[in-house]
């Protein structure tokens, strides 16, 4: 019995700081008054939806339609992206993707806690998924240099705002098949989500 009542208490702790970990809320942007959900996980406070600002030029809806801003959010430069985020907060710079990644486990597995579980924004049943952070990771896909669209509902997307050279800055990938957190660099032209950290 006692044996019993201590894996309960052990399993009732891990439900407790399971959820204290996750601390919800909303913020406004007052430039286009549209309300984000957020989340700390952490220490760090983020958006928990891709941002959706419209930028002055460098930024576009997936497949130029207007529809998948309301999920998705807007595919960005890496300048525009640096510009978008609001007042209080930045575009998260790759050691705090990496901060997240390995609060969550690590980057090897951190991704199925950062996924929106489920089909309703992914193309493909995600089954590692959990959303055990609250991030809601969306599949935004991509735009290339050349105009054209690729993986909306496959694969996430992000810009970091730390730069690898004068042409490439780094990015974050999520993929519906994989647990990895993807970290690599690409042309600062191209199309990506952004998220927005508290400062």
């Amino acid at each position: 019995m006692k044996r019993k009542s201590f894996a309960l208490s052990i399993v009732i702790i891990a439900i407790a700081i399971s959820t204290s970990a996750q601390i919800t809320g909303t913020f406004t942007d007052t430039r286009d008054g549209k309300v984000y959900k957020t989340v700390k996980i952490g220490t760090q406070t983020w958006m928990a939806e891709n941002l959706a600002y419209k930028e002055d030029s460098g930024c576009w809806a997936y497949d130029n339609k207007p529809e998948n801003i309301g999920s998705y959010g807007y595919l960005y430069t890496w300048l525009a992206a640096k510009k978008a985020c609001p007042a209080g907060w930045h575009l998260a710079t790759k050691e705090e993707w990496s901060a997240l990644s390995t609060y969550l486990g690590g980057e090897s597995t951190a991704a199925e806690k950062l996924k929106e579980a489920g089909t309703l924004h992914w193309q493909k049943p995600v089954s590692d998924a959990t959303n055990e952070s609250g991030f809601t990771c969306l599949p935004g896909g991509f735009r290339n240099n050349t105009g054209e669209f690729y993986n909306l509902g496959l694969m996430c997307f992000y810009w970091c705002s730390t730069e690898e050279d004068s042409e490439k800055a780094i990015q974050v990938m999520i993929f519906s098949h994989t647990k990895h957190v993807t970290i690599s660099y690409i042309e600062k032209t191209n199309g990506f989500s952004a998220r927005c950290i508290k400062d």
